[in-house]
């Protein structure tokens, strides 16, 4: 209430030395605060989500320095292994869709790296959505401030669910470059010490060989987080489930070649489209499509080895009963997948999502 007065004062005062209507004389004022906050940005380090987000950023007024974080971390191992170890880990996995070879994958993750480290030293403004790809690299990139010991009051968030005009908001990368300097004016906040402990502790969570604490961090609401505790409960939803063996993601892609599905990128939007929030590109989708057609009992037949956009697809006898519940995926097949720090692997994973609690648990 007090800088709302002040701020009134401010408006009545240049009223009185220009002549200006109430109106113009407040809509000058936001403009020139507006220019301040985003001269005082343009300096910091701004990290994104991914290249769409940043490249536009780059057209603004508010940046020059900008970071793509670029990791699909709810997808293969997140251990908690030393940094170096961790980078490496990540870039062999990156790198199984054979777009770039590790190597060069490693080295972009160490750039990446590197660079964050070196604007620690000034102001960072973090850019995320309110998804689960989003939210897990926010909590990365929280826990890698707090370890270079960053005051938390040289560090801004900006993180969004929603945009005015959007039905359906898919993310930052769909805002131009106006678009983008209203968010920073009405949605940038500082982050807090708690904040910064609270990613770091997602963060923790997630890498942990113990999935019990994607439920705890699921189950907290952080004020200024507000989107981390969604995305958690997301995550714990990749589990295989107790009725059928199926994540949430693979069950979507079965049901919607149930439903009539004839392709692969056909499938891809059709379970994309069932998801609040949805997360997940299209190549690790088909990664998903190519483990259902795998195994000793496929769930799903294909036209060609390699999946892309074109691909044919039909469920088979035992992927309709899987799907029914009839049959349990993982019993069939087996499981050979990491989450975070948690590796699924046989036909009797030891953890497993109880559709009955909304949990994840020990089997």
């Amino acid at each position: 209430m007090t800088r709302q007065a002040d701020f009134k004062r401010h408006v009545r005062a240049r009223m009185a030395k220009t002549g200006e209507s109430y109106a113009a004389a407040r809509a000058q004022l936001l403009a020139e605060q507006g220019g301040q906050k985003h001269g005082a940005m343009r300096s910091a380090l701004h990290v994104t989500n991914g290249d769409s987000a940043a490249g536009t950023l780059r057209q603004t007024s508010l940046a020059e320095h900008v970071l793509p974080w670029q990791d699909v971390l709810h997808e293969g191992p997140v251990p908690a292994v030393a940094e170096g170890e961790l980078r490496r880990r990540r870039a062999a996995f990156l790198a199984e869709d054979g777009h770039a070879d590790a190597d060069t994958v490693l080295r972009s993750l160490e750039d990446r790296d590197a660079t964050l480290t070196a604007g620690a030293g000034g102001d960072v403004v973090l850019w995320f959505e309110a998804d689960l790809y989003d939210q897990l690299q926010l909590a990365q990139v929280l826990a890698r401030l707090g370890e270079l010991d960053v005051d938390p009051g040289r560090v801004t968030l900006i993180c969004i669910g929603e945009h005015l005009g959007f039905a359906h908001f898919g993310g930052l990368g769909e805002l131009d470059a106006s678009q983008l300097e209203r968010v920073a004016d009405t949605a940038a906040a500082p982050v807090s010490r708690s904040a910064l402990d609270h990613g770091t502790a997602a963060w923790a969570a997630l890498r942990a060989d113990d999935p019990l604490g994607l439920t705890v961090i699921a189950r907290t609401h952080h004020p200024e987080l507000r989107f981390l505790a969604e995305a958690f409960d997301r995550l714990g939803r990749e589990y295989p489930s107790t009725r059928d063996g199926l994540s949430l993601t693979e069950r979507r892609i079965l049901a919607a070649v149930e439903d009539g599905a004839e392709t692969a990128g056909q499938a891809f939007v059709s379970a994309a489209a069932r998801e609040p929030r949805p997360f997940l590109g299209d190549t690790f989708c088909f990664r998903a499509i190519a483990r259902l057609a795998a195994g000793p009992v496929p769930l799903l037949d294909l036209s060609a080895p390699e999946v892309g956009a074109s691909t044919r697809v039909s469920t088979t006898p035992a992927g309709s009963s899987v799907l029914a519940g009839s049959d349990d995926y993982v019993g069939l097949n087996g499981i050979d997948r990491w989450i975070g720090g948690v590796h699924l692997a046989g036909r009797e994973p030891k953890w497993r999502w109880d559709e009955g609690t909304e949990t994840i648990v020990p089997m």
